[in-house]
């Protein structure tokens, strides 16, 4: 009989041969499966944003579940971060290269994702306005500047607009009106600053346009003002009436060592010491500067800007001689340091016979040393062989100087057509004396320079500047867009855009003959350009003028907008008045009423009005005169419209100051040598001098001293 064995007995022996057997622990009696660790199948990708975005990593993984998720940023445990996707908060720039990655786990073990890398990339920021544009007032005839400045993303877009109304062309971050008129007062500017991401619009600034002040001038620039007209619009005291010799003459004489070879320049009611003076600056060849008390002739101040060292030789040359120290027209701004500062470049040699040319900033009311000058002038400019070095010893800084939006910039002539020498305009902040731009116009050697008789580089109301190059290298070979094709602008009108604080030329005219003309000596660089106000055509339309002559005798007026460029057939300009200036122009002209007056070598000094923006072919009127070299740079006098005196200085022994009705030049109001005894003769004359008039005194340079002219006691 068998016996029974309990069921309870059974299943104890089959668990312990189970165990002896080696059976998995995870083998159920119910015949369940055995537990999968995680695993990977799609791993986390590169995530890329701009900062201020989120970014969002996720994973798919496989295994037995429940799966439990971890991420980690740069290996270490993001609180939270528990899904099997993570998104980051808003990422900043800091966030940049951070990695990412997941770790899942289950009950059979766990898995790690590969790291995925976060790109932060800078935010792109829709333009706002961080400094707005300010009210601005002038006087009638002056120009006014609007600046604003705009944060967001470059490249931003700038339109300006008066009263609600775009203005052609006005799309930098500053904007500079024409000369204005009183029917501009109240008018309103802004801008709107635009880029990808969207656009912000300035507050209003205000326009206030003043009356023209009875006193209170200020020439503070070549010829008055950046057109270089000449023109002083503001003069109530000196009359067509009393300018004449019984009522007119010679005041005093301001002695100088070294030659006048600048214009004096002029401010008024300026606080030294706590006494309001009306000051003329004088700066001489012996690089020294003075400032003048303009009504009882004492000397406020006068230092050397020589550096402890000499005035330049003159090189060989007999154009600028005996020595070179000073020898461009100053410029002022009288806002710029604590009281105001004049801009001067000096030439000097040092005890090794190295030569330097450099840039000084003097405070107007001591005459101290500003913005740690000096400025120690040096440049390289690319050309054909590779670049060429400015040397200072080869130039001279002949032209005035040119203070436009913040920038003075300098241009340089050379020592007669001593080579090697090539065509100089740079630019300098005027408040660190950091250079900021250089152009070179000739720069493959054997010029041109820039001379223009002492002028300054003329600028219109966009901010293109203009010269008149001298003879030199000139390719008559042109690019596809018509411009010499190595960038020589030998015996050229040469027009430059300052925008962005760069040079570049942007259009030019040279004449058909231009090369003969410039192996001849023949070129247009001894005269100066001048800018002429809007003027209406015949058929109403609006013009941008411009006006130049050199040694050729002819008058060229070109249109800025398409200045001609070089045609080897026929000149392509707005008006060409051939022999208009026999003699030819070693000086620069005026502008006033409608007017031009020039002054050329051996002839008289002449008027030409201006009627549907063209010159009339012979001159209304003229001097009874006939001028030596290097003729006149006349500069004129007026109260508004009315009362205009054309000032004339004539390079003779001694030097003599003429004064003309504008309206009328055969009319001579008065001349120095018209009052018995000599008693307003002044000194031997001087090349290039231009008359300085304001508040009723006239300065005139000499060889050795400033004369002043004004209404007797």
């Amino acid at each position: 009989m068998a016996m029974k064995v309990p069921f309870a007995s059974i299943r104890c022996c089959a668990l312990l041969a189970c165990l002896l057997a080696g059976c998995s622990s995870n083998h159920t009696s119910g015949g369940g499966t055995q537990a999968v660790a995680p695993s990977i199948t799609t791993e986390p990708a590169n995530q890329s944003v701009p900062a201020g975005q989120t970014a969002t990593f996720s994973i798919v993984a496989t295994g037995s579940s429940p799966l439990s998720y971890q991420w980690q940023k740069n290996g270490t445990n993001v609180s939270g971060a528990t899904s099997s996707s993570y998104t980051t908060p808003s990422t900043t720039q800091s966030d940049n290269g951070a990695t990412f990655r997941a770790v899942v786990t289950n009950a059979a073990g766990n898995a790690t994702s590969n790291n995925a890398t976060l790109t932060v990339s800078a935010a792109t920021t829709a333009p706002s306005i961080t400094t707005q544009p300010a009210n601005q007032a002038v006087t009638v005839g002056e120009m006014a500047t609007f600046s604003v400045v705009a944060a967001g993303t470059a490249p931003l877009a700038y339109q300006w607009q008066k009263n609600d109304t775009n203005i052609s062309g006005a799309t930098s971050a500053s904007y500079t009106t024409p000369a204005t008129a009183s029917s501009d007062n109240g008018s309103t500017f802004r801008v709107m600053v635009t880029n990808s991401a969207g656009s912000a619009t300035s507050n209003n600034a205000t326009l206030t346009v003043n009356a023209v002040q009875s006193a209170g001038t200020n020439v503070t620039t070549y010829k008055n003002d950046l057109a270089r007209t000449g023109l002083n619009s503001t003069e109530t005291i000196l009359t067509t009436a009393n300018v004449k010799s019984t009522t007119f003459g010679l005041l005093r004489k301001l002695s100088v060592t070294g030659k006048v070879d600048a214009q004096p320049l002029y401010l008024s009611q300026l606080l030294i010491s706590g006494v309001a003076h009306n000051v003329v600056f004088v700066a001489t060849e012996h690089d020294v500067v003075y400032a003048f008390d303009s009504d009882s002739g004492a000397t406020l101040w006068s230092v050397s800007v020589a550096n402890g060292e000499a005035p330049s030789d003159d090189r060989g040359c007999n154009q600028v001689t005996p020595e070179i120290g000073v020898t461009a027209t100053p410029v002022i701004d009288r806002q710029a340091g604590t009281h105001g500062a004049i801009y001067i470049v000096a030439m000097t040699k040092d005890s090794q016979n190295n030569y330097h040319q450099r840039l000084h900033a003097l405070d107007v009311t001591t005459g101290a040393e500003l913005f740690s000058g000096p400025k120690e002038i040096t440049a390289t400019f690319p050309n054909a062989s590779g670049q060429t070095t400015f040397e200072p010893g080869q130039y001279k800084e002949r032209p005035g100087l040119l203070l436009f939006n913040g920038v003075v910039y300098l241009s340089f002539s050379s020592h007669c057509d001593f080579s090697p020498y090539t065509g100089w305009i740079m630019g300098y902040s005027e408040k660190s004396l950091a250079q900021t731009a250089v152009l070179n116009i000739g720069p493959n050697g054997g010029g041109p320079s820039i001379w223009m008789s002492g002028g300054a580089p003329a600028v219109d109301s966009s901010g293109n500047i203009y010269v008149l190059a001298a003879n030199g290298a000139f390719e008559t070979t042109l690019d596809a867009n018509g411009f010499p094709n190595q960038g020589d602008y030998g015996n050229s009108f040469v027009k430059i855009s300052t925008a962005n604080n760069t040079l570049a030329v942007t259009d030019y005219f040279a004449m058909s003959n231009e090369v003969s003309e410039s192996n001849g000596d023949t070129d247009l660089g001894s005269g100066g350009a001048m800018v002429l106000p809007d003027l209406s055509d015949s058929t109403s339309t609006v013009r941008h003028l411009a006006i130049g002559a050199g040694k050729d005798g002819n008058l060229y007026v070109v249109n800025r907008d398409n200045m001609g460029k070089f045609n080897a057939s026929s000149n392509k300009i707005w008006q060409e008045i051939d022999g208009a200036l026999p003699g030819g122009i070693f000086s620069t002209p005026s502008y006033f009423n409608n007017t031009v007056y020039y002054g050329a070598v051996g002839d008289t000094l002449k008027a030409f009005p201006i009627s549907a923006a063209k010159l009339a072919l012979s001159p209304s009127s003229q001097t009874g005169i006939t001028l030596t070299y290097p003729g006149t740079a006349p500069a004129i006098s007026a109260n508004g419209t009315s009362n205009g005196i054309v000032w004339a200085h004539e390079n003779t022994s001694p030097a003599v100051l003429h004064a003309y009705d504008a309206a009328n030049l055969t009319n001579e109001l008065y001349n120095s040598n018209q009052a018995a005894g000599g008693r307003d003769q002044c000194g031997p004359g001087n090349k290039f001098i231009t008359p300085t008039i304001a508040d009723g005194k006239v300065f005139l340079g000499t060889q050795n001293s400033v004369c002043v002219y004004g209404l007797l006691p």
